[in-house]
């Protein structure tokens, strides 16, 4: 069993976790040097073990005081299923951050934050800002089903309004994001801009929404970014006819400017090695690889 040793140098202890659905778990983590410099919209890079893989993943809080940042994530992959078997008390082997450039933040007036699945973890600390500078918030949040519409709470804190939607209706209405997006658009709230994080077709949908209004929207893209420093080019994307990288020139961008159907196309490039990765963490963990929490 491969267990991180507890040098007083490594600092990336799991203070908690917690289960907010079968798949998403919240993680406080011990991250002093980053808990100071984090801002609404950067992100870290983690790796769970030596020679392990890095992912990036948006940082949703930080408490300055404890030394400690939080990390909402989706067992979705080999790496997020194998972090999801660690324990409180154990140790990350590395947590590198802050990354990307902060989400910028204005005073617009009335704001519609839209959040899809685990995407509302990563609206959550920009829906804080928006309220911090000033504006009004209108805030909807999604998911397929009642399990995967999360943060209602939290989001409501930071909110003039909450709305929830569920595909398959089981919670709040049934519908899409989109939806209710359309009401608030069509309203009386006056919504000047909309900051949209979420799966690429539900911000594509919610582009292509908002372009008919001329309403001024963001969206995050770092769903697609792999290194988190635009060494891999995985997270190439084209935004008013010119390349980006979502890592270091986003991971917000003009979503009317973004070309949503070929970055929908690149993402499936490795779909399949994704898949027999995914199947092999599912083999090894039946075999019971997983010994302690953590991989061997």
């Amino acid at each position: 069993m491969f267990i991180n040793e507890q040098r007083e140098k490594n600092l990336f202890r799991i203070i908690s976790k917690e289960a907010l659905a079968s798949t998403i778990t919240r993680y406080v983590i011990e991250a002093p040097f980053i808990a100071r410099k984090r801002k609404a919209g950067n992100f870290v890079i983690l790796r769970i073990m030596q020679g392990g893989e890095r992912i990036p993943l948006t940082i949703v809080d930080s408490d300055v005081a404890a030394g400690t940042i939080t990390l909402i994530v989706q067992a979705i992959g080999k790496t997020t299923k194998l972090l999801a078997t660690m324990r409180e008390g154990e140790f990350i082997q590395d947590v590198l951050g802050p990354l990307g450039n902060p989400t910028p933040i204005e005073n617009h007036g009335v704001v519609a934050c839209i959040g899809g699945g685990v995407g509302t973890a990563e609206l959550l600390p920009i829906a804080k800002a928006l309220q911090s500078a000033g504006n009004t918030i209108y805030s909807v949040i999604g998911g397929r089903t009642r399990d995967l519409a999360i943060l209602e709470d939290e989001m409501k804190e930071c909110s003039h309004q909450v709305f929830v939607t569920t595909d398959d209706g089981s919670y709040g209405r049934k519908g899409l994001v989109t939806d209710q997006l359309k009401d608030l658009l069509d309203g009386y709230v006056g919504i000047n801009a909309v900051y949209a994080i979420g799966p690429l077709p539900m911000m594509k949908a919610v582009s292509n929404l908002t372009k008919q209004y001329g309403v001024h929207t963001l969206v995050s893209l770092n769903a697609i970014m792999v290194d988190g420093t635009g060494m891999c080019g995985g997270c190439r994307v084209s935004v008013g006819g010119q390349m980006k990288f979502a890592c270091v020139d986003g991971p917000e961008f003009d979503a009317h400017q973004v070309d949503f159907d070929e970055m929908m196309m690149r993402n499936r490039t490795y779909i399949d090695m994704e898949k027999i990765s995914d199947h092999r963490c599912t083999v090894y963990a039946q075999a019971d690889v997983l010994e302690g929490g953590v991989a061997r």
